[in-house]
Formats: C-alpha cells, sequence, structure tokens
C-alpha cells in the first residue's frame, strides 16, 4: 500500500526557539512514522531537522519574504511530488497551505494556537482567519483554542483537538548531578522556584516578582526564582519582558536577590537536571483576551520530571495542568491565591507518580496517532 504524503509549511522551526517550534518538529516526526513527510520552513532548521524528513529551506526575514518564497518552494514540492496532504504548522502558514492544495488536488489543514485566531491585527482577520474555515481539517491545541476556532465560523466535524506532547523521561536524573547543578549555581538548600520560557508579556514575570514573590519570600525565605528562557527576537505578535525589567521589577518589590537568570538551556539533560532539581514550576501567565495562552506545553514538561505547577486558569493552560494531580491553578490574575498555591506546594509537595501519571497521557507518540487519525491516514 502506498504510504501517505504530507506537505508542512512552517515558519515556526529553528532558529526560532519555543512550544511551537518543538511541536512542529515533534509533528514532523511522529508523521514520519505512517506517511512521507516533506517540511518547507525557514533557512538553519535543517541541521537539526529529523533525519527521515526532507526539507525545502526559505529565509527567516523579512516575513513577505519567507511568506513569498516557502509558498513558491512549497508548489513546486507539490506539484513534482502530489502530497496527499499540504499543512500549515500555524495559521500564519495556514493561506499557503490551502492555496498549495488547491494547486495539487490535495487536502488542506493547520495546525492552530490560540494567538493564531485571537490576534488584534486587522489585515490578518480579513485575510488570514477566513482561510481557516475553507480548510478540510483545523488542529487545535486545547479546549479553549477550540472555542476560539468555532467562534471564528470553523466547523465543529473539521475542528479537532490535539494536545501537544510530551517527551517522556527514560530515567531520572542521578542526585550527584542535581547536587553539582545547586552548587553550581549556589542553590543548596533553597526552595527553587522555576520558570522556563521565552520573556514574554504574556508570560508574566514582572507581574510575579512585584506582587506574588514577595508572599512567597516572606514565608519561605530561602525561596530562589530561576528563570530559563529570554526574549525573543523573531517571533512574531509577542510583547515583550527583559531580563533588565524582570530584575528592576524584582529589586523594587525587595525581592531581587531571590531571582536567578539561567539564560536558553537548549541541551536536554540539563534542561531535565534543572526541572528535577526545582519544587515548584511557576507558570503567571496573564490573562489577555487578544494574546491567549494556547496550552502551556511547559507544564506537561515539568510533570513528566514529577515536577507540580502553579499557576493561572487562563487559556489552554486549563488542559495543561490537572488542579490537585499535577498542580494547582488559580483565578486569572489573582497573584494572592496564585502566592497561596506556590506556597501550599512548597509545604506540601503533590506525589511526583501521580504528577508523572498526568503527563503519560501527553506522550508524544500518543500526539501522532490523533493527529493522524484527524487527518484521516
Amino acid at each position: 500500500m502506498t504510504r501517505p504524503r504530507i506537505l508542512i509549511i512552517t515558519r515556526n522551526l529553528p532558529p526560532l526557539v519555543g512550544g511551537m517550534e518543538r511541536l512542529n518538529w515533534h509533528m514532523a516526526d511522529e508523521l514520519a512514522k505512517q506517511a512521507d513527510v516533506y517540511i518547507v520552513g525557514p533557512n538553519g532548521a535543517a541541521a537539526i531537522k529529523p533525519a527521515t524528513v526532507g526539507f525545502a529551506p526559505a529565509p527567516l526575514k523579512p516575513l513577505p519574504l519567507f511568506l513569498l518564497l516557502a509558498f513558491f518552494q512549497a508548489l513546486w514540492l507539490a506539484l513534482r511530488w502530489r502530497p496527499t496532504v499540504v499543512l500549515a504548522g500555524s495559521g500564519l502558514t495556514a493561506p499557503l497551505a490551502w492555496l498549495v492544495g488547491k494547486c495539487c488536488g490535495a487536502r488542506t489543514a493547520a495546525y492552530l494556537h490560540g494567538l493564531d485566531i485571537a490576534v488584534k491585527h486587522r489585515g490578518y482577520q480579513k485575510l488570514w482567519v477566513p482561510v481557516f474555515k475553507k480548510l478540510d481539517c483545523v488542529l487545535l491545541n486545547s479546549t479553549p483554542t477550540q472555542q476560539l476556532a468555532l467562534a471564528a465560523g470553523v466547523a465543529v466535524d473539521k475542528a479537532h483537538i490535539v494536545y501537544p506532547g510530551v517527551s517522556l523521561p527514560i530515567a531520572p536524573q542521578s542526585a550527584e548531578r542535581i547536587n553539582a547543578f545547586k552548587q553550581q549555581h549556589g542553590l543548596q538548600d533553597k526552595k527553587i522556584l522555576l520558570s522556563v520560557g521565552r520573556l514574554t508579556t504574556r508570560k508574566g514575570l514582572c507581574e510575579f516578582v512585584a506582587q506574588a514573590l514577595p508572599r512567597i519570600v516572606a514565608e519561605q525565605p530561602t525561596a530562589m526564582l530561576v528563570v530559563v528562557g529570554e526574549a525573543p527576537r523573531n517571533a512574531l505578535g509577542a510583547g515583550i519582558q527583559s531580563v533588565a525589567s524582570i530584575q528592576a521589577a524584582a529589586a523594587q518589590a525587595g525581592v531581587g536577590q531571590h531571582v536567578l537568570f539561567l539564560g536558553v538551556v537548549t541541551d536536554a539533560t540539563q534542561l531535565a537536571t534543572v526541572y528535577e532539581a526545582a519544587d515548584v514550576h511557576v507558570f503567571p501567565v496573564r490573562h489577555l483576551p487578544d494574546d491567549p495562552e494556547g496550552f502551556g506545553m511547559v507544564a506537561i514538561e515539568a510533570a513528566a520530571h514529577g515536577l507540580p505547577t502553579a499557576a493561572f486558569a487562563t487559556g489552554g493552560i486549563v488542559d495543561a495542568v490537572a488542579h490537585g494531580q499535577s498542580g494547582y491553578l488559580a483565578e486569572k490574575n489573582n497573584y494572592q491565591a496564585l502566592s497561596a498555591h506556590t506556597l501550599q506546594l512548597l509545604q506540601a509537595p503533590l506525589p511526583p507518580t501521580e504528577i508523572r501519571h498526568f503527563a503519560q497521557g501527553f506522550a508524544w507518540e500518543q500526539f501522532g496517532q490523533a493527529i493522524c487519525t484527524a487527518l484521516g491516514l
């Protein structure tokens, strides 16, 4: 039986760094187990692509040039290769996938995140969002994102929730490695609050250090917020909070000595060590109607390492954190409640086995199978 062919068009790949970028590589990798896969993406991404996936480059910047050249690359490939499905890795490339699919007779689809639908840009809302209704299949990363898609006119039978996945650790990190990490950064005998992700306005670290961290430190003087990540450089539609602005907010709140920045950590073993050295993952994403959190992959990553999350119940985070099992959810933008939940997790930790059990339901293998089912492969 001939294997299906899937052409993926996306800008969300390295050199960009973030959850959407990891998701697209895993999506290609998982789909390649059941289909032949080719990607049209930004220059530089081919260096770390899955070995079984083909790749055609387009320049990352400027954006109009990427869209133009990615379209012609994809059209040339589609007319020559005849894919079964043309899939957009985000809403940005959905029009390209739809046009290319129509030209070659392939089914069309897109994987959408919350901001893909909700972004307040007049041109995007007029030209991009209407295309979502024309696609044969729309993959959505959470229940709230599905609600946004339905409100935008996507038919119910086309709207499929496919939660992002997670890489489950084969084994825990050694005590020696964890102790070495703590010693290197002066974190011995500290209660470690961990934040992992890009430093954007939506992630809310400035607000967290100003409105939640002082209370946490008052009750747990050894608490230390360890931040992994940096401000995005090439992402679209993301407001930025810099290291300097977060440090300034912490200093003004009197907790400047309780914040440590590690920058970007790309090594998987090193990041696993950071997760397993921490006591609580804090995820203070703000409720911004025009900039929703689509899912919250980092909460699932934390859970895979047995680390609980304290977060606001906003956007797709309601699907990424099981209240009482993998962490606690506070009412959106309620910093007093978020502080209380963080302290509760420090003082009465949830069972790591239950946290990991929740994460197992999000394995990348299940993610891949769900997409294949939605695409009818």
